[in-house]
């Protein structure tokens, strides 16, 4: 065995194993959590494969921004497990009939003429993500271009909505704090400290 083909096998047990804990584990957070695992052992069998592109994509979108908000939100509400499992087994004829056809889809993949070099294959000049961006900006650069300018609308808009309405907080103008002046900010008081302390002497007295 070669040294690809042990990363390979490491990473499609580890694979495996959070995919099973994801669906078996009773904490929603550990079952999130190993499904940030499975992300992260397939981002490492498309580095495998040369796609260096779609493992960091994975990465940086799934596991970065997606599988975050998803810990927010089961951290944030009250799931009851219980009541989830309770229709579990109602569904178990069609989860299996499901898993029979994704078998035989794995069985006839694992066949040996699946992995059988092409005559006509030709090893890749550049790597993946060299070709992608050399793509990108040049032939779609144009509706690239536009999905940006669509997103930043986007951004622009959802600040502008949260910002609608009466302020529930207290905001600073920097206008105004670079205008202050010194007599503004420090203010000196006499406060009689010995004309206090004789008052009581005399009382006591």
């Amino acid at each position: 065995m070669d040294y690809s083909s042990a990363v390979f096998y490491f990473f499609s047990f580890i694979l495996l194993f959070s995919a099973i804990k994801v669906i078996t584990s009773r904490n929603p957070i550990l079952s999130a959590l190993f499904l940030v695992l499975s992300f992260f052992s397939a981002a490492g069998l498309w580095l495998l494969l040369q796609a260096e592109f779609l493992a960091i994509a994975l990465v940086l979108v799934y596991v970065g921004a997606v599988m975050v908000l998803f810990l927010f939100v089961i951290m944030m509400i009250d799931i009851n497990v219980e009541v989830m499992k309770k229709g579990f087994w109602n569904y178990f004829p069609a989860i299996g009939f499901v898993s029979i056809i994704m078998l035989t889809e794995i069985i006839l993949v694992l066949n040996k003429p699946f992995f059988k070099t092409p005559a006509l294959f030709k090893a890749p000049i550049k790597s993946n993500t060299d070709a992608i961006g050399e793509v990108l900006y040049s032939e779609y650069i144009l509706p690239f271009e536009i999905a940006a300018i669509i997103l930043l609308v986007a951004i622009i808009a959802a600040i502008a909505l949260t910002l609608r309405g009466k302020k529930m907080h207290k905001g600073i103008d920097p206008a105004i704090q670079i205008s202050v002046k010194k007599s503004d900010r420090l203010k000196m008081v006499e406060m009689g400290i010995n004309k206090f302390k004789t008052k009581k002497r005399v009382k006591r007295n």
